[in-house]
């Protein structure tokens, strides 16, 4: 038995299984919630909805989906497939988070279509410039010549 009189037997502790952990847990992670109060979180709602995408704000989504872009292609994911992904997450989170507005436009919203397509344009632009190997060859040239047409617009 040894001096001081307590021997472990391991295969006697029951380690909860993976769904009673959660159960368990599920009350942690959600008390903070509960303290907050329902008044607190719909104010808080309403003041990120209405807010538009500052400057700093579109070019964190911008990296954010241009990053994806290069990672998923080194994946060997299809081009057309990986930008769609990230310009549909890239809306969503405009249109959550901002209410689909974005300082540069003004104060109105923009629609789904008007998203798409500046996110689309931001994310290829970025993949451009971050991961150029991976943006197919008629794109970028598509690309190089709307940037061309910008230029000579101003």
């Amino acid at each position: 038995m040894g001096q001081h009189g307590s021997v472990f037997r391991f295969g006697l502790l029951r380690f909860p299984t993976r769904r009673l952990r959660l159960a368990l847990a599920a009350p942690l992670l959600l008390s903070p919630l509960a303290l907050l109060g329902p008044s607190a979180l719909a104010q808080n709602a309403g003041q990120l909805a209405v807010k538009p995408a500052t400057n700093d704000d579109v070019f964190l989504y911008r990296g954010m989906g241009s990053s994806y872009v290069c990672n998923a292609r080194a994946a060997g994911v299809e081009f057309p497939k990986a930008v769609g992904i990230a310009a549909a997450t890239y809306v969503q989170i405009l249109n959550g988070r901002h209410g689909g507005q974005v300082a540069s436009a003004g104060n109105k919203k923009l629609t789904n279509e008007q998203l798409f397509a500046g996110a689309e344009f931001q994310i290829i632009t970025g993949a451009l410039q971050f991961c150029p190997k991976e943006v197919p060859a008629d794109v970028k040239a598509k690309v190089e010549e709307a940037l061309k047409k910008q230029q000579g617009a101003k």
